[in-house]
């Protein structure tokens, strides 16, 4: 993917999803009390309401749980089409991530596939994308 994405507006609570990528992290919130993962990333632990809650590094390995082909060209330097997925990551139950699949043809793309992390750099923001897995 190659065209300009919107602008992520960084705050104490998102900084570390945002950012980890430039040290090849993805990070989810988890909870130190109940060990709850809660993504987005927010200030409390959407299972136990603790406010211990901090990034956590995963793997970034995961599955792809549904996906769409958009072929709408929505900006003058995008490329179409592309794929936009929820993928359900391996080592944060009860999370999924809203993301585009990268580097393969959009016809080879299932549900079910096997998925890992990859990062694009735009800004200072590190967006996680994800490339299946062979």
């Amino acid at each position: 993917m190659t065209w300009q994405r919107s602008r992520i507006r960084l705050d104490g609570d998102n900084t570390a999803f945002w950012t980890g990528g430039a040290e090849g992290l993805l990070n989810i919130h988890k909870c130190a009390d109940c060990g709850g993962f809660t993504h987005p990333p927010r200030e409390f632990c959407r299972h136990c309401q603790s406010d211990n809650v901090g990034p956590h590094a995963v793997s970034g390995a995961g599955v792809i749980d549904t996906y769409t082909v958009n072929h709408q060209k929505w900006a003058a330097d995008m490329e179409v089409p592309f794929v936009i997925a929820r993928v359900r990551l391996d080592d944060a139950p009860d999370v999924c991530l809203t993301t585009n699949i990268v580097n393969c043809p959009v016809d080879s793309v299932d549900i079910g596939d096997r998925v890992r992390v990859v990062f694009e750099e735009q800004d200072g923001i590190w967006y996680p994308l994800f490339e299946k897995v062979e």
